[in-house]
């Protein structure tokens, strides 16, 4: 894995549609970026088996939706207005700006003498109202945590739910970092999946155990490699000051092991802090055990732009030659994503052998049934071999052909992305078939 493999990644995204960079007929907008048809629909199933694990599947968790924008004095009450900063210098020559403990002692575009760390607060800043001089400073936020601890009481009792629970969320975050890089793994803009799990102070450390074998396993189970993923738990002096342990999910990237998601015991520090700032009581009566007390919080928190990216280098092969003969060009490069099925963004590719008007017919019928069940795809432009290829290229799991015999025993051929290995399949079959080989 290195360089060069990266550098592949973010063409195919490009080629194909799924990640490209933002405002691009203006010349792009640094460090922010879009995602096409393809990229939506890998994006969102990354969502949907985030929210179905960790909500659905459990009853112990609801779910959350809040606001970006939230009242300044949460971030007051946070740390973040004070403390959420990196080191930051500039270099006197090119006067690029560099986070102080990613570089040495000279500047990495031009060697020129950098200017002493400073300390640059990374949130957005904005006013909320019709002036800016008469309106009020507020923030995009940085994080989808506080939203959830300043709801705590809230949900908690609208829900009635009891200790040990969570409350769970997917939502965009703003960070203005200082060097964002390796293409959509540090981002200004990003969508996170957090999940604030509120438990008894003293059954904090089994729960945070807990929780490192279930997210651990998420990622396995989305089809990323076990070599490929590690563990890490954080040194006394990485640790947030709140923190009474942390550790990181993390992915072997072409530039090296970084991280995919990070679980902490947040301990009771962000309900007391939110408590004192607002005035409100924001602790727990225990009907079973009848204390009052302040919940310890255990927080897994992932990155959906990051998992995406990981999916995409985990899943990332080149066939010299490729594995059907389409060309006399012997040479010929084919790549193949072996996504997950249940994250792939096209789940069956419709493919009439030859553009013949019984054929299309047919074909047309059977995209049209199968759509309303999952994302499928048709496709008519080109040889068989070259729309087989386009397919294994977007990670489509299984492609369906139409052809003359179909039109005589109502069959078709499905063809396997991985094993390569084609069944005959009764069209009346389709359904119930391909339900039970897409079932998560």
């Amino acid at each position: 894995m290195n360089q060069d493999l990266m550098e592949k990644i973010v063409s195919l995204c490009k080629r194909r549609g799924i990640v490209f960079q933002s405002s691009e007929i203006y010349g792009g907008s640094p460090s922010t970026y879009d995602f096409g048809p393809l990229g939506v629909e890998l994006r969102n199933n990354i969502k949907k088996s985030w929210w179905k694990k960790i909500v659905q599947e459990r009853n112990d968790v609801v779910g959350l939706d809040a606001a970006i924008i939230m009242h300044p004095k949460v971030w007051e009450a946070s740390g973040h207005l004070k403390s959420f900063s990196d080191p930051l210098v500039e270099c006197k020559s090119c006067h690029k700006r560099f986070r102080a403990d990613e570089i040495k002692d000279k500047c990495p575009e031009c060697g020129g003498e950098l200017t002493e760390a400073r300390m640059f607060n990374l949130m957005f800043k904005t006013y909320a109202g019709p002036v800016e001089e008469t309106g009020r400073e507020v923030y995009l936020r940085p994080e989808t945590a506080q939203a959830i601890f300043v709801n705590f009481k809230r949900i908690q009792e609208t829900s009635r739910m009891k200790i040990p629970f969570g409350i769970a969320q997917i939502g965009k975050s703003f960070r203005n970092e200082i060097t964002p890089g390796n293409f959509i793994f540090r981002t200004r803009e990003f969508e996170q999946m957090e999940l604030e799990f509120f438990v008894q102070p003293k059954k904090a450390k089994e729960w945070y155990d807990y929780w490192q074998k279930e997210r651990l396993k998420w990622y396995l189970d989305l089809g990323l490699k076990k070599e490929n993923l590690r563990l890490r738990e954080h040194q006394k002096n990485e640790l947030a000051h709140y923190a009474a342990a942390c550790s990181d999910i993390e992915y072997k990237f072409p530039w090296g092991w970084a991280e995919l998601e990070g679980i902490a015991n947040r301990q009771d520090f962000d309900l007391k802090q939110h408590s004192k700032f607002s005035g409100q009581d924001l602790s727990y009566f225990d009907s079973e055990t009848k204390e009052k007390y302040f919940p310890y919080v255990i927080e897994p928190s992932a990155g959906v732009d990051r998992t995406l990216l990981a999916v995409l280098v985990d899943a990332y092969e080149e066939i010299v030659g490729g594995r059907t003969t389409t060309t006399k060009a012997t040479k010929e490069v084919e790549i193949v994503l072996h996504l997950h099925k249940k994250i792939a963004p096209i789940k069956i590719a419709v493919l009439p052998l030859v553009r013949k008007e019984p054929l299309i017919k047919l074909a047309k019928d059977i995209f049209s049934k199968l759509k309303k069940y999952w994302s499928v795809e048709y496709d008519e432009t080109g040889s068989i071999g070259r729309r087989y290829r386009r397919q294994d290229e977007i990670g489509t799991p299984y492609c369906l052909t139409v052809d003359f015999e179909s039109l005589e025993d109502k069959k078709v051929t499905v063809r396997d992305r991985d094993t390569m290995k084609q069944e005959r399949i009764a069209i009346d079959e389709l359904i119930d078939y391909f339900e039970y080989i897409l079932d998560d």
